[in-house]
Order: C-alpha cells, then sequence, then structure tokens
C-alpha cells in the first residue's frame, strides 16, 4: 500500500513536476492577492492569452521564446493600461478587445508557418514534460516576483485600495502601476511551461479569491493564498498520476472545489451572523 502511494516519486519527470509546482505556487499566489484586490482579475486573462504572438514571432525569429512572451505580455498591458487611461471606454471593455486581438493574431501567425511544435504545450502547459532549464527559468523568475510582492507588499495594497490616497502619500503610484503590470508578465512566463496560457489565469485569480473569502486582513490573505495555491499544485500533481490525466486542469479542479467550499463556508458564516442579529 505504501509503496503504491509513493509510486509518483519515483519518476524522474514526475519529480520535476512537483518541483515545478512548489516554485510557481508561491509567485501566482502572492500576485492573486492584489489583482484579486485591484480587481485586475480580468487583466491576468488578457496577458495569459496575449503572450501568444509574442512566442509565435521569437520562434520565428529565433529567439527564447521566453523573451517573445514577456515583450507581448508587456505591450498588451502597457495599451490596455493606456487605452483606459485616455478614452471613454471602461477597463475590461479595453482588456476584451486587446486580448482577443492579441490572441487572434497570434493564431493566424502560428497556423501560418510550417512547424513540429505542438501548440497544445503552449496554451495547457506541459508539466510532465518539465526540464532543468525550464526550472532554473522558473526559479529566478518566481524568486524575483516573490521578493518584489514582499518588499513592497504595503505600498502594493494601499495602491490596490485607493490610489488617490497612495498618490497623496507620496508614493511613485506610476512606478507601482506599471511595476506591477510587469511583475504580471513576468509570472505568466515563470508559469508557461507548467500549466500554459489559458490556465495560468486560474492560478492568477483563484488563490486570492479563496483566501478573500477566509480571512479578513491583508497579511494573512497572502499566507493563505499561499499555502492554499502549494497544496492545490502538489495535489493536482500527485491524482493526475492516479487519474491517468493532465496535471494543470486537475490542479485547476482542486482549486475551483476550494472555492465552492470557502464560498459555501462564507455564506453560512454571514446567514448565522444575520439570525443571531435577530
Amino acid at each position: 500500500m505504501l509503496d503504491t502511494l509513493l509510486m509518483p516519486f519515483q519518476f524522474p519527470f514526475m519529480q520535476n513536476a512537483f518541483w515545478i509546482a512548489l516554485i510557481v505556487s508561491v509567485p501566482t499566489a502572492l500576485l492573486s492577492c492584489f489583482l484579486v484586490l485591484k480587481g485586475w482579475a480580468l487583466m491576468g486573462d488578457a496577458v495569459s492569452h496575449a503572450v501568444l504572438p509574442g512566442i509565435v514571432l521569437a520562434y520565428i525569429l529565433g529567439f527564447p521564446l521566453i523573451l517573445g512572451a514577456f515583450a507581448a505580455g508587456m505591450l498588451t498591458a502597457i495599451a490596455t493600461g493606456y487605452l483606459s487611461e485616455n478614452s471613454r471606454v471602461k477597463q475590461d471593455t479595453v482588456m476584451g478587445v486587446v486580448f482577443s486581438g492579441m490572441f487572434g493574431l497570434g493564431i493566424v501567425l502560428y497556423v501560418s508557418i510550417h512547424t513540429n511544435v505542438h501548440l497544445d504545450h503552449i496554451l495547457f502547459g506541459n508539466m510532465l514534460g518539465v526540464g532543468a532549464e525550464d526550472l532554473w527559468t522558473a526559479g529566478l523568475i518566481s524568486l524575483a516576483v516573490a521578493a518584489a510582492l514582499l518588499l513592497k507588499w504595503k505600498d502594493l495594497m494601499l495602491h490596490a485600495f485607493d490610489p488617490a490616497q497612495a498618490r497623496a502619500c507620496g508614493l511613485p503610484v506610476g512606478i507601482l502601476h506599471y511595476g506591477l503590470l510587469t511583475i504580471l508578465s513576468l509570472t505568466i512566463v515563470a508559469t508557461l511551461s507548467a500549466t500554459g496560457l489559458i490556465l495560468a489565469v486560474g492560478l492568477l485569480v483563484a488563490p486570492g479569491a479563496i483566501a478573500f473569502l477566509l480571512v479578513h486582513s491583508f497579511g494573512r490573505m497572502l499566507a493563505v493564498a499561499v499555502a492554499v495555491c502549494m497544496i492545490s499544485m502538489l495535489g493536482g500533481v500527485y491524482l493526475s498520476f492516479f487519474l491517468d490525466s493532465a496535471p494543470a486542469p486537475t490542479v485547476i479542479l482542486i482549486l475551483t472545489a476550494i472555492f465552492l467550499i470557502a464560498f459555501l463556508r462564507r455564506t453560512l458564516q454571514a446567514r448565522r451572523a444575520t439570525n443571531s442579529g435577530w
């Protein structure tokens, strides 16, 4: 029985999958808290879809794919911020137009070239095919992102809650705004090999949303989000071995189940508080 339970840890490809799960769980969970508070959940979706043309162009030009992904992500984030600030169109509408246009451009570029590279790994990730280079790339990016978020979490929190107050306090609002967009693009690049573009948005929203439902202080929210994301990532990789399923979708399903449980718990607590008040 014990040998069966420990079987996933005996294979090198599963060991790498567990390592990449641990690595990307920390920055995605921390960033998700800021995205949830700031109302930028759709921004993560937009950037994750919009990096596709950058990846295809990098492949055509012979550049590292992560450079193309980061460049396209930054272009999308900056363009979305500029258009929303300098037009009457609301930000969610701008994001919908920009990310769908960039994603469409990526698909057109991809089908126009002749290559044996499968799009599935870019869109859905290839956690079981992660190598040492992917681990080092994700690890360095994750370390830089986590350090930046933890060092500036108070400034970013104030900027997320009240940008006007942050500006009045003398904080560099512009640097915080575009710095957060840069961190978002870097995080998506770090998760590219693990969850792919489409499922990355789940890691950038669900942990923060779950923590928001469970705790009432931002410091504890960061800790709970990291714990939930780490448990879901490791649990999803582990279960996928026995279910013979892809690890990334399994992780997202676990996060969704935890979110529903947290939502029901919060709803029941609210009802009990209301009944006791009567």
